[in-house]
């Protein structure tokens, strides 16, 4: 008996020492589960945060609420730059069981100030109006418009340093307390603070306040910055709340938009992007292209491309007048198309001039700014136009014209024309010195100048936008005015000037400007730069270079976290500024309309399905 109980122990041991080594064996082999691979490296909780891994984090939690909240209030929190997850938890009470407390609240508080009235004290404002409030709570529980609710709201933070923790909670804190709501640190609960805010739906912290209906809708989470306002076009999508980011630009103050990227960013295929949905908007767009990227759209859609070269048969007058229906418009339009050509001469004839303190002068002097204003009345006069509007239908003159007459005029007219030579019989005659003979009677119209030599090619693009608002002021409708590679007009003042007078007065013609640079250092180093950027009222931040993320941080008021994100965003991400909201957002194109705007050569980014095609697979 004693050697069979003997064996028995022995055999149980046995299958310990085996049990034992076959889990030394699986510790030392390493078995790796889901588990294993999602799981942090370490969790250490501490009184008053926990590490996750390399990332400090600490939960708090909201105690104290104003009498009144408003629809947004968390909105501020929902839209921090900040790394936090957020859990809201809603538990629905009993209306009877509420309605029974709120009568025995009233009847206590009722009775307090019937007692301190019998002892003579003086009212207590805060009694009487819980006591307005709890009646007016019973009014409408009982007729069933509200119901009554507890609501758990707990915020974990993340950070990769205490101070920085610190610093993130010291944030959320006095955007709580601007609007009196209160927060505190869940002290020695930490564990249960992070796993009541992880997706577990946990509340194991059980700190609630009672709300009614009205006051917990108010903290509906998905308010964060959404431009979406049931009209418009889709820009994107914003990657706080996945939303749509549609609008109509036509319905802010102005039309105006600025796109900055570096290059290879995205620029240009985003603003194709947004031309060829406005279009099935009703929108007509104008383009000015400096690098034939636009052709290919122009040709799906039907529009008019029309290229600039000298040796090209099209030809645009600046002496076009604009055919104004508007009287005091007519009155005006002489004058000011003489102003327009004043500084298209200056861009001619020499431009700007930098002295060696920096100071920028004209590269005319006075004499020759009086004997050229003189010669630009005289050259109209000769062909029957004056300031009488009923003359404005004669056919204008040219620059051959104003040639003639600096001719044969004294002071330094002859000298004028010398330097005028070049473009009306010299190596760039012909492109502006013949009457206009084009049409951009079209709902898409590109002007192509990259064949034109550099020299040429902030004149054309003057004169071509000095047309494109004739046009305008002609005829008022839905349009869209693109400037690509902006930054070659800002190097000069007269062009300067004249874009942003455009941008300026646009909105009054129903124009909308859209201006692109990728030279954002001299762009925004330009007075008229900032000038125009602050009357657009959409701006559109891509991926930046280090040098200009300074830059836009002091014009736009970036925080730390965007300032890190725009040198580093994914092509199709960015910044986009709408009035007064800003979200980040994603681009997003469908198959179809990647194959009509892609300059990518590769027939690959137009072969994936239109659920899944992005942007980034056309992008230059």
């Amino acid at each position: 008996m004693a050697k069979k109980k003997k064996d028995a122990v022995d055999i149980a041991a046995e299958q310990r020492a085996k049990e034992q080594a076959e889990v030394e064996q699986a510790f030392l082999t390493g078995i790796n589960t889901l588990r294993d691979l999602i799981a942090p490296s370490s969790l250490e909780f501490h009184s008053s945060h926990f590490r996750l891994g390399t990332k400090y984090g600490r939960t708090i939690y909201v105690y104290g609420y104003p009498r009144r909240i408003y629809t947004g209030w968390l909105s501020s929190i929902i839209n921090i730059d900040e790394v936090l997850d957020i859990s809201m938890f809603v538990y629905p009470v009993d209306t009877q069981v509420v309605l029974n407390n709120l009568r025995k609240k009233v009847t206590q508080l009722e009775a307090s100030v019937s007692i301190a009235n019998e002892k003579g004290k003086t009212r207590d404002p805060g009694v009487e109006a819980a006591i307005q409030d709890a009646e007016n709570l019973r009014d409408q529980l009982q007729i069933g418009a509200e119901k009554f609710f507890r609501y758990g709201l707990y915020i974990t933070l993340y950070a990769d340093s205490m101070d920085e923790l610190n610093y993130i909670q010291h944030k959320v804190e006095t955007i709580f307390g601007q609007q009196l709501v209160f927060s505190k640190v869940a002290s020695s609960q930490q564990e249960q603070g992070l796993n009541s805010t992880v997706p577990q739906l946990s509340d194991q912290l059980q700190i609630r306040r009672n709300m009614n209906t009205g006051a917990i809708s108010t903290s509906f989470p998905f308010t964060s910055a959404d431009l979406t306002d049931g009209k418009g076009v889709l820009y994107g999508v914003n990657m706080h709340n996945n939303g749509l980011v549609i609008f109509d630009r036509f319905s802010l103050e102005n039309a105006n938009m600025v796109v900055f990227a570096k290059s290879g960013a995205g620029k240009s295929f985003t603003v194709k992007l947004e031309a060829l949905r406005s279009m099935m908007m009703g929108t007509d767009v104008v383009i000015i292209d400096p690098e034939n990227e636009y052709q290919k759209l122009s040709e799906a859609v039907g529009g008019s491309y029309i290229r600039l070269s000298l040796t090209s048969d099209t030809r645009i007058n600046p002496f076009d007048l604009p055919k104004v229906i508007d009287s005091d418009e007519a009155d005006d339009a002489l004058r000011a198309n003489l102003v327009t050509l004043h500084g298209l001469l200056r861009l001619m004839l020499g431009g700007s001039q930098a002295l060696a303190n920096g100071q920028v002068i004209s590269g005319l002097s006075p004499a020759e700014e009086a004997d050229l204003d003189q010669a630009l009345i005289d050259t109209y006069a000769r062909v029957g136009i004056t300031s009488d509007p009923l003359t404005h239908n004669s056919l204008p003159p040219t620059i051959t014209d104003l040639y003639d007459t600096l001719l044969h005029m004294g002071g330094t007219g002859p000298q004028l024309a010398q330097r005028l030579r070049k473009y009306t019989s010299g190596t760039f005659a012909g492109i502006f010195s013949q009457q206009s003979n084009i049409d951009i009677n079209n709902r898409m119209v590109v002007f192509n100048i990259r064949d034109l030599e550099d020299e040429l090619r902030p004149v054309a693009m003057y004169i071509v936008l000095s047309h494109i608002w004739n046009i305008t002021r002609t005829d008022r409708r839905k349009r869209m005015l693109i400037v690509d590679e902006a930054w070659q007009l800002m190097k000069y003042d007269d062009s300067a000037n004249f874009l942003f007078s455009l941008a300026k007065r646009a909105r009054k013609y129903y124009l909308g400007l859209t201006t692109i640079t990728q030279d954002v250092e001299d762009f925004m180093g330009s007075k008229m730069g900032r000038a125009i950027v602050a009357n657009s009222s959409i701006q559109l931040l891509l991926k930046q270079s280090s040098s200009a993320v300074d830059v836009l941080s002091d014009v736009f008021k970036l925080t730390e976290e965007e300032k890190k994100r725009l040198s580093n965003f994914p092509v199709g991400q960015g910044l986009f500024f709408a009035g007064q909201n800003h979200v980040h957002i994603q681009i997003y194109a469908s198959k179809t309309e990647t194959s009509l705007i892609s300059t990518n050569p590769q027939p690959q980014f137009g072969q994936e399905s239109a659920t899944s095609q992005t942007m980034p697979g056309g992008y230059r």
